[in-house]
């Protein structure tokens, strides 16, 4: 029986898994590197008291650097490098529309705090990904928020941080 055209599937087009190996690979090499050099600004030898405060810290970055360095070397130059298709645009798009909101959340939380940030993410996110009304995202998402202030703030008396614009300072907490 033969194969029509449409039957065969097409190629996956995208990033090999060797090369986003090796992008890891570089990353915790300068994590490793930069872990190894502020261990020794510390003092990653040994002491008359026993090891300095970098000692350990100064090998584990040199385990890191060395595992990094054997990663980086497989990924590159093995024998058995894997070139299969590691994520193609339709999934990268996916992981996206999930990874720079979050970011931007993040950084939100440093001027807006945890509660109005939170609102605003939890709101936008029902939006856009959850194809939910806005007036119901607003509504899931200032609900949601109350909730958590009244719970630290008010019962648990633990105060969130409420980012340096301070919005609800009206409030008195």
């Amino acid at each position: 029986m033969e194969q029509s055209e449409e039957s065969v599937a097409a190629p996956r087009t995208g990033i090999a898994t060797y090369v986003v190996d090796a992008a890891v690979a570089v990353v915790l090499l300068v994590i490793g590197i930069v872990v190894i050099v502020e261990s020794r600004r510390l003092g990653a030898g040994w002491t008359s008291d026993g090891p300095g405060s970098g000692y350990f810290p100064f090998w584990i970055g040199v385990i890191v650097s060395v595992s990094a360095v054997g990663i980086l070397y497989q990924a590159l130059l093995g024998k058995n490098r894997n070139t299969e298709v590691f994520v193609d645009p339709v999934q990268l798009k996916r992981v996206m529309s999930v990874l720079v909101p979050a970011t931007v959340y993040v950084l939100a939380v440093t001027f807006l705090g945890l509660y109005v940030a939170s609102a605003i993410y939890i709101a936008l996110f029902m939006i856009f990904l959850g194809h939910y009304s806005p007036l119901k995202s607003t509504l899931v998402a200032v609900a949601v928020n109350v909730v958590f202030f009244l719970m630290f703030e008010v019962w648990f008396k633990v105060p969130l941080f409420k980012g340096s614009l301070d919005p609800l300072r009206f409030l008195g907490y």
